[in-house]
């Protein structure tokens, strides 16, 4: 099956109340964990490249790394970008077989974002590629996204319907409390949902994406610790309030720091119990195999999309 693009897939979603996941690739073992998963449950995908995943591994070697995803699994795979700052990023990206970008101009003055989102909407859509807008800006670290605590914003829901009808965005990132990174609360996990409940209703029927919505799974943390990590009062976005957003208007659900997470923590384990192991196989492989654990979970009890290819 050819690389889609995301408008059938959030139709369907809409429709049916699920989310589809939208994981972050850096090398072989992490896509090969999160497609793998994918097929056992036959589920739709949108793999993720950042800016900072296309330095690293190389916009070319990512590209056929999903080439041989899709031959391996026949299923429907998005290929997005996370996070484009830039027209010229998200040309790139297009011009190089991305069927999705997002462009992120929520640190813009809202009339600069609206001509910033428009001007990538109008070059994506005469090749086919779908586009994702954002309003609020989410707190926390990713790559080269790095907004304080101070400077986060929640989504105006009187924005988003002017925001949308002006750039034709086919899909809207929203701010209601979730954060990038592994230290998203300080206390009680909360999420407005009340916003997600506007901005639904003020657009009914339109996707709605949730970035920073890694869960930051406890067991991996008490791992990566027991192990020689560090990472005291990591928390993140519980599984049940995910769940409850992808049964609203929620269409898309990113994930990465459980990825990073579930790879960390399994070689960590093996470099303490096995420490003259050298093999990069013998680490990278159980890493792979937990990512693939820990995506089926979500395929099928968070996102609610497994079986839905």
């Amino acid at each position: 099956m050819p690389l889609v693009n995301t408008k059938e897939m959030f139709k369907k979603a809409y429709e049916g109340g699920y989310a589809i996941g939208a994981f972050n690739v850096n090398n072989m073992e992490i896509v090969q964990g999160i497609t793998e998963a994918a097929k056992e449950v036959n589920a739709p995908l949108i793999l993720q490249v950042s800016a900072g995943a296309r330095k690293y591994a190389n916009h070319t070697y990512l590209m056929k790394l999903i080439e041989a995803a899709l031959i391996e699994t026949d299923l429907p795979i998005a290929v997005h970008l996370d996070h484009g700052d830039s027209f010229e990023l998200c040309k790139s990206c297009i011009d190089g077989g991305f069927t999705s970008v997002m462009i992120d101009g929520s640190h813009l003055p809202f009339e600069e974002n609206i001509a910033l989102t428009k001007k990538v909407v109008d070059y994506a859509h005469e090749r086919g590629v779908t586009v994702e807008g954002e309003l609020g800006r989410l707190a926390g670290v990713e790559d080269d996204v790095n907004v304080s605590a101070e400077d986060a914003q929640y989504t105006k829901p009187d924005e988003v319907e002017e925001f949308v009808s002006r750039t034709g965005v086919d899909s809207l990132a929203i701010a209601i409390g979730t954060s990038h990174g592994a230290f998203k609360f300080k206390g009680e996990p909360r999420l407005r949902f009340d916003i997600l409940e506007e901005v639904g209703r003020r657009l009914p029927g339109f996707p709605i994406v949730l970035h920073g919505a890694s869960s930051v799974i406890p067991e991996y943390v008490e791992m990566i610790n027991k192990f020689g990590g560090n990472m005291p009062g990591a928390q993140g976005v519980p599984e049940e309030m995910l769940r409850k957003a992808a049964s609203m208007a929620v269409c898309k659900i990113n994930i990465d720091s459980d990825l990073r997470l579930a790879m960390t923590a399994a070689i960590r384990k093996v470099f303490a119990e096995t420490p003259a192991e050298f093999d990069p196989r013998k680490y990278l492989g159980p890493g792979r195999a937990e990512i693939k654990k820990l995506v089926k979970n979500k395929l099928i009890n968070v996102l609610g999309c497994a079986g839905k290819a």
